[in-house]
Parts: C-alpha cells; sequence; structure tokens
C-alpha cells in the first residue's frame, strides 16, 4: 500500500472576521483518502478586525491550525511567501480566508490529480453565493460559470488551486498569484488540470461599484501578465469565451439585459485595465478590499 500523500494548506487573510471561521472550520469536515494534512497556515496581514482572535481560539481547537502574523500588510503574494517559507509539504493547498469548501469531498477532488506525477497545479470549481436576483449577482454569477465552463475546456485557474513546490516565490509588486503559480509550474515541465468536482463556496461583489473594483484589478493583473510573460488566458480567447457562453445560458436561463449590462461592465474594466497597462503604471501589491464579499 503506497503512503499518503501529505499537504498543507495557505490561507492569506486581511481583516476576514467575517468568513475565516467557516473557512477554517470547512476543512477539517474534510474525508480525506490518501491524503494527510500536515499544517493550516493562516498569514494574517495586519488585521484589525477580530481575525487574529478567531483563528488563535481555533488553533486550540484544531492543532494542525498556525497564524503567523505580518506587521504590515504588503499584499497577497507576500502572505503566500511567508506560507510558502514555513511549510514542510510538496504539495500546497491554497484556500482563500472567505472561501469555503462546499462538499466534504471537495479537497480530495482537488488533490487526486496528483496522484499522477506529471500534474503540477490543479484549479478548483467557485461557486458564487450571490443571489441571481441582483445585477452584481448576477454578474458574479456569470463570471463564475463562465469561468467553469472555460476551465473545463482548457484548464483556467484560480480561486480554489492546489499545486507542487517548484521553488516558487511570488514577485510581491505584483497580485496576480494564481497566474504566477502556474507559469512557474509548467515551466517546470508539470501540466495544469481542471477539477470541477473540487466546489468551493465564495461571495461576490453585491454592487455595482464593487464588481467593477474587483473586476479591473482581476483584468490589471492578467493584463500584466500578458505583457510580461505571453501569458495564455483562455477567458481572453473569443472563440473559448463563444463556446462557454452557450453553456452559461443553460447554466442561468436566459437574462438578455444582465448578460448584456455584466458584459458591457468587464468590457469596461477591460479597456480601462489595458489603458492602466499600456500608460506604464504597475500592479499594486496591496489592493483596496472589496467590502461586499467579505462574508460567507
Amino acid at each position: 500500500m503506497s503512503e499518503d500523500l501529505v499537504f498543507t494548506i495557505g490561507i492569506c487573510a486581511y481583516n476576514e472576521a467575517g468568513a475565516i471561521e467557516r473557512s477554517i472550520r470547512s476543512i477539517f469536515d474534510q474525508e480525506l483518502s490518501g491524503f494527510t494534512l500536515d499544517k493550516v497556515i493562516v498569514v494574517s496581514s495586519a488585521s484589525t478586525d477580530g481575525t487574529d482572535e478567531i483563528v488563535t481560539s481555533l488553533s486550540k481547537e484544531y492543532p494542525e491550525v498556525v497564524l503567523m502574523r505580518q506587521e504590515k500588510r504588503e499584499g497577497k503574494n507576500s502572505a503566500v511567501n511567508c506560507y510558502l517559507k514555513a511549510k514542510d509539504t510538496e504539495l500546497i493547498v491554497m484556500l482563500n480566508a472567505d472561501n469555503a469548501f462546499a462538499s466534504e469531498h471537495s479537497l480530495q477532488k482537488l488533490l487526486e490529480p496528483f496522484r499522477d506525477e506529471k500534474v503540477g497545479l490543479v484549479g478548483g470549481h467557485p461557486i458564487p453565493l450571490n443571489s441571481k436576483k441582483t445585477l452584481a449577482g448576477f454578474a458574479s454569477n456569470m463570471v463564475w460559470s463562465l469561468h467553469h465552463n472555460i476551465a473545463s475546456r482548457c484548464p483556467k485557474i484560480g480561486e480554489l488551486i492546489a499545486y507542487r513546490d517548484v521553488g516558487i516565490e511570488l514577485p510581491t509588486q505584483y497580485q496576480s498569484d494564481e497566474d504566477f503559480i502556474r507559469v512557474a509550474v509548467e515551466s517546470a515541465g508539470y501540466v495544469s488540470v481542471y477539477a470541477p468536482d473540487a466546489t468551493v463556496y465564495n461571495r461576490g461583489p453585491e454592487t455595482v461599484s464593487d464588481f467593477i473594483k474587483q473586476r479591473l484589478r482581476v483584468n490589471i493583473g492578467q493584463s500584466i501578465m500578458v505583457e510580461k510573460s505571453n501569458f495564455y488566458n483562455p477567458s481572453r480567447d473569443p472563440r473559448m469565451l463563444v463556446e462557454a457562453i452557450f453553456d452559461t445560458i443553460r447554466d442561468l436561463g436566459f437574462h438578455p439585459i444582465k448578460m448584456f449590462a455584466s458584459v458591457m461592465m468587464e468590457l469596461y474594466c477591460r479597456i480601462k485595465a489595458k489603458k492602466y497597462v499600456k500608460d506604464g503604471n504597475c500592479d499594486l501589491n496591496a489592493w483596496e478590499p472589496v467590502a461586499s464579499t467579505k462574508k460567507l
């Protein structure tokens, strides 16, 4: 019988008191076979809302939970580097502090592809908790439905990932963490795959202004990745988008006004992001939080 593969979960947090307990507890609700959790390393970047106290309390209940504090907020990539230096395993799962596993089998499904030694990166399937009745909520659902339908054709990694340690140290002047990890892992000769049953709940923006704020910063990061590393992003491939949109209509139903408005908001963010990068502006290492996503 082969030995279990051991892994670490890294969580980056900044003022996540409204979500982090559910996120951590969802880890220990997982049913695992052939995989063993070593540590859950939570890097709290200058949190002031009680996040640290919640994690400390949970560490008494779950000895695997370790809190690392950053006195100054330096951005997610800096926090990722902190737990990468502290972990002792080859396999790492990156779970966002405002996400929670959607089923007790999600983590198993995320890790199973690593039984193939050629696999270096696995992406999970985010499911937004937003209501589809509002424009922002519908737009958030549309984004993640497209993400799923594109990833089913060509791995589109984001929100929940697991990866092999290939000596990664993320550049702290940027914030496209998953994309930089993918480039590093694939450059080391591994392949990336999508695990549609590795589901995770998240909360998208609840207001139009928050949706635009989030999508703008995402698009700035992706535009910089494309410019600096010739990175292929399937969500920017017109053919992929056209193929995926029909599946997304099947998933969400046909809502032409909300869909048109969602597309226009995304197009606005992409155009503005492209101009931002073209004008020589750099990515921000620590973006202003999107307040309405800070709950589960």
